[in-house]
């Protein structure tokens, strides 16, 4: 019986995260992946017709995971601050768990054409907007002073994106590291009190204890 074509998929997607972090996008041939994904020339060119899709593609399945794990712990969420609060931590944690993924989400996606920066531009629109949804839904509850939500949105993914790339090169500040200071800082700069901030971080210490 042949393999199920979505496991394929996924075997060929998994090699070449492995390849894409290593050797970089230029460095890597179809055939490494081929070899490393124990599939077939065929069975690549079938899931993806050129090496451009299969980058693509890591990118597509990096921000869906991202995605998902970020509208699931905002689901659970019952206020606008919380739910801001919960998407920030879910981002560094996704991050942190997907290094390599997030390697070629935010690094190698720069620079490598006009299709992998409209592709970088697209997600981090995609992502910029669910920012802004849940700080405006914070406005509308009171939460926070009235602000240029959409601005708000562009810095905070800018702070979020600056850490974790000197993180993907460096190894430093860890994301563990980084949450409490990049949180507070974001809250702060948009009108969050420092009761709530404590509130906040307080909530995580009895989540994770």
């Amino acid at each position: 019986m042949s393999e199920p074509i979505n496991t394929t998929r996924q075997r060929i997607l998994d090699a070449a995260v492995e390849r894409f972090a290593r050797d970089g996008y230029h460095n890597t041939k179809v055939d490494d992946i081929v070899e490393d994904s124990g599939t077939s020339k065929g069975a690549v060119y079938f899931h993806f017709p050129s090496k451009q899709d299969i980058f693509l593609g890591l990118v597509d399945h990096f921000a869906a995971l991202l995605q998902s794990r970020l509208e699931e712990a905002i689901a659970q969420e019952e206020s606008g601050v919380r739910r801001v609060n919960a998407a920030l931590s879910v981002c560094l944690e996704t991050f942190s768990a997907y290094k390599k993924l997030a390697k070629i989400f935010l690094i190698q996606a720069t620079g490598l054409g006009a299709a992998f920066e409209e592709k970088r531009r697209e997600i981090h629109q995609r992502f910029i907007e669910i920012i802004q949804r849940h700080l405006d839904e914070a406005v509308q509850e009171g939460a926070l002073p009235p602000i240029d939500t959409e601005i708000a949105a562009y810095a905070w993914m800018g702070a979020i994106n600056e850490v974790v790339i000197e993180w993907v090169y460096t190894g430093h500040p860890e994301p563990g590291r980084a949450l409490p200071a990049l949180r507070t800082l974001l809250l702060r700069s948009i009108g969050i009190a420092e009761e709530r901030i404590r509130q906040l971080e307080s909530l995580d210490v009895s989540q994770t204890s």
